[in-house]
């Protein structure tokens, strides 16, 4: 079978990958300097943010990162959260687009790949294997394979040479997020470029992606609107992952589905949420859309890539428990209580600071307060709390990072809200969250 036209080899080693990365951060330097001067003599004051954020530095550093994939993608993808308000939205805007699915590595890259995991002569051993990928995304594709059992697999292959240059990749494109000048030199962010480095060093361990599915399968039990694939052990290693094949259909064909489907598949997500984080203590942190497929015959969603499957320690669980039941009685000074212990803000803080993490938090859990189901559908609501996050970290120069595992929380509950918007549902999320209040 021939290449996909879209098909791109990927650099493997970390010298080809760190040169492509000091190339580009040459190539958007130069462009600096020089826009720079073009401004400075027609009179203008232009900032740094401006000269580096330029439509053709915007494609450069894109591309660059697509083609890069692993790391390099991932670290964008785990950036721009969504309904996050860490970054500027002029850098989000652009990490965004690293959510887009990835380009397949060519056939023969792909051959390499797999005889290096199964041993040459794995064709043999499988009834059919689709060279094509039915995915592709930052750390590995998947491909469709047939046992001769007749069993249909998806099997995620990883792209070589991304474990080992995880490191490298993170460091790298934290430089050129330092470089865009949007982030104030007084912010640390080193302990969670740490941590973005050993999620994605767990990410890129099929074996333990592995564990975790079946971990969370005993968890999640026979559940009446989620289903997730069982691992075939036979084709399994580090760098491939063989899976049953559940045929379902992107999420967004749940938009099409009758209103009390949406609604109710979407308050199962909710619930799910509070399960993973006070009952499972075990979360799916990354809400990538492409992770939930809709099932249209059984009205059920599968449930997807357990790369970024992490565990919830007690404390933080028992915080945002606290948390919650203060939110939903309206009691902000438990609410207080429980932002501080979870890490959310700290004492050091200033009054007004702590009032407007607070009014933050709240603002966030508006659905809570909501007499009936709340309009996902028709809310602007992760507009405005990336607005109050904004005012906060630039008005108030409140730059403080919470806990990587708070982080992860928070990533996920907005892509959740994200969902819901998009399918145009109506939840009620004290309903959702009843056995915990």
């Amino acid at each position: 079978m021939s290449d996909t036209p879209k098909s791109r080899p990927i650099p493997s080693s970390r010298l080809s990958r760190m040169t492509r990365i000091g190339a580009l951060a040459g190539k958007i330097a130069g462009s600096v300097v020089s826009q720079g001067a073009a401004k400075l003599l027609s009179g203008q004051r232009p900032s740094l943010s401006d000269l580096v954020l330029t439509p053709r530095n915007i494609q450069r550093i894109t591309d660059q990162l697509a083609t890069l994939r692993g790391a390099a993608m991932k670290l964008g993808q785990l950036i721009s959260m969504d309904g996050g308000e860490l970054l500027p939205p002029e850098l989000s805007a652009i990490l965004a687009r690293l959510r887009e699915d990835a380009d397949p590595m060519p056939k023969a890259q792909l051959q390499a790949v797999l005889d290096d995991a199964w041993q040459p002569g794995w064709q043999d051993t499988l009834l059919y294997f689709s060279f094509a990928p039915i995915a592709a995304a930052s750390i590995g594709q998947v491909h469709k394979a047939i046992t001769f059992n007749g069993e249909t697999l998806a099997i995620k292959v990883q792209y070589p040479g991304i474990g080992d240059s995880i490191n490298s990749d993170v460091d790298n494109v934290a430089s050129i997020i330092k470089l865009s000048g949007l982030l104030p030199g007084t912010l640390d962010i080193k302990p969670l470029l740490s941590q973005a480095k050993a999620q994605l060093h767990d990410e890129a361990d099929y074996l333990r992606e592995a564990a975790m599915l079946r971990q969370y399968s005993k968890a999640l039990g026979n559940h009446p609107d989620f289903v997730v694939p069982d691992v075939f052990d036979e084709f399994t290693t580090a760098t491939t992952l063989a899976m049953t094949h559940i045929k379902s259909d992107p999420i967004i064909t749940l938009a099409q589905a009758p209103q009390a489907v949406r609604n109710r598949l979407m308050t199962g997500l909710f619930s799910l949420f509070f399960d993973e984080v006070f009952s499972f203590r075990l979360i799916q942190s990354d809400p990538n859309m492409a992770n939930y497929r809709y099932i249209a015959e059984s009205e059920t969603v599968a449930l997807l890539d357990f790369g970024a499957c992490r565990d919830v320690p007690e404390a933080v669980s028992k915080g945002y428990l606290a948390l919650l039941r203060a939110m939903a009685k309206d009691d902000m000074a438990g609410v207080a209580q429980a932002a501080l212990d979870i890490g959310l803000m700290q004492t050091t803080h200033s009054e007004s600071q702590q009032a407007t993490v607070v009014a933050l938090g709240k603002l966030a859990c508006e659905a809570l307060y909501c007499d009936g189901p709340y309009d996902f559908a028709n809310s602007d609501l992760l507009t405005r709390v990336q607005a109050l996050g904004m005012k906060l970290s630039f008005d108030e120069d409140f730059w403080h990072i919470p806990p990587v595992d708070a982080i992860f929380i928070h990533r996920k509950l907005g892509g959740l809200y994200l969902l819901a918007k998009q399918l145009n549902t109506q939840i009620d999320l004290r309903e959702a969250a009843s056995k915990w209040l």
